[in-house]
């Protein structure tokens, strides 16, 4: 009987305390979003950001890793820049994230619209994207050098380079050919891979620097030949992707004598202004995408570097990537006057 009123007390004292939040458990503490959480991408349609967001969206559905619907939104205006100010004026609001490439440093650069990342909350790395020398299959050109030999051969904009956007990623990287070159490519701006992939298919350009997972389905079916990757090493996956390929038989160009390499971000931010609960929340999130075989799958797919940081670490990156593509943006003249 004692031990029984004893035991009474006791649940009774528990119950009191955690209905006045002195003992209530992680579960009960921790932040969790209330209503759908908007996806932003700063980018057009079929591109990787797009596939990554939406690839991140069905994976937390199916395995129930969230009680709220994530919606994904695109907002492509301005190289990405209509997406970067949705959400910079968003402050507070913590049921909003957005997708970043590296337009998160180009497209203020280049445009000069009132935004740095620095007004956004860094969320995490999700992993950092490749870019691949693409030329159609039915081109002449069999390796980066011969292409490029070619383009050294021939007249000023004689050849054409399709990518995403002006003064972002892809340009960057065809100015970096010009000067290999010497001769100037004509640049023709797309709004996402998506696009660029299908003018390379119908013949419409002559080459792209588009990412695996923008091009890997025109790969497989054939229509499209693989280059060299900007890369200073080869991707590690070696299960074979065409009938003779897989991406590690993709040679680096510095291997054809190009001394070129960039890899690009792809990280979640969140609005200023929220709270580290609410960060926490889609970091762990991620966590838990990043263990779902749908993700490796995605990966391997779109031959990605599997890089993850998050807190200091992430944000620490960030910061040095912006000094890089300033120079980089500087070198091309493409700062905004």
């Amino acid at each position: 009987m004692h031990i029984n009123l004893v035991s009474t007390l006791c649940r009774s004292l528990v119950a009191t305390t955690v209905a006045l939040g002195m003992l209530a458990p992680a579960s009960v503490l921790a932040w969790e979003p209330t209503k759908p959480v908007e996806f932003v991408v700063p980018a057009g349609t079929g591109g990787g950001a797009d596939q990554m967001s939406r690839l991140i969206q069905g994976v937390v559905a199916k395995h129930n890793l969230m009680n709220q619907p994530m919606v994904v939104v695109n907002k492509s205006g301005g190289a990405g820049g209509e997406g970067f100010l949705y959400v910079k004026d968003s402050k507070g609001d913590p049921h909003k994230i957005i997708i970043t490439l590296s337009n998160l440093f180009t497209t203020p650069l280049a445009t000069g619209i009132p935004f740095n990342w620095k007004e956004l909350t860094p969320v995490a790395m999700l992993a950092l994207d490749e870019f691949v020398l693409w030329v159609n299959v039915d081109s002449p050109h069999k390796t980066a050098k011969d292409y490029l030999a070619a383009v050294k051969a021939g007249k000023d904009h004689q050849f054409k380079m399709a990518g995403t956007g002006s003064k972002q990623e892809d340009q960057i990287i065809t100015v970096a050919l010009d000067k290999f070159t010497g001769k100037k490519f004509t640049y023709v701006p797309f709004k996402g891979g998506g696009d660029v992939a299908v003018q390379l298919v119908g013949g419409h350009v002559d080459s792209t620097v588009n990412n695996p997972i923008e091009q890997v389905a025109h790969w497989r079916a054939g229509k499209t030949r693989a280059l060299c990757v900007f890369d200073d090493q080869r991707m590690p996956y070696k299960t074979k992707v065409t009938d003779k390929q897989s991406w590690h038989d993709i040679p680096t160009c510095k291997e054809a004598g190009v001394d070129v390499d960039y890899l690009m971000l792809r990280g979640i931010f969140m609005p200023g202004g929220v709270s580290q609960d609410q960060v926490k929340f889609y970091v762990d999130l991620l966590k838990k995408v990043r263990e779902t075989p749908e993700w490796k799958d995605f990966m391997e797919k779109g031959a990605f570097n599997q890089s993850f940081m998050s807190g200091k670490e992430y944000a620490d990156w960030v910061q040095k990537a912006e000094a890089t593509h300033k120079t980089l943006m500087k070198d091309a003249g493409f700062l905004a006057k």
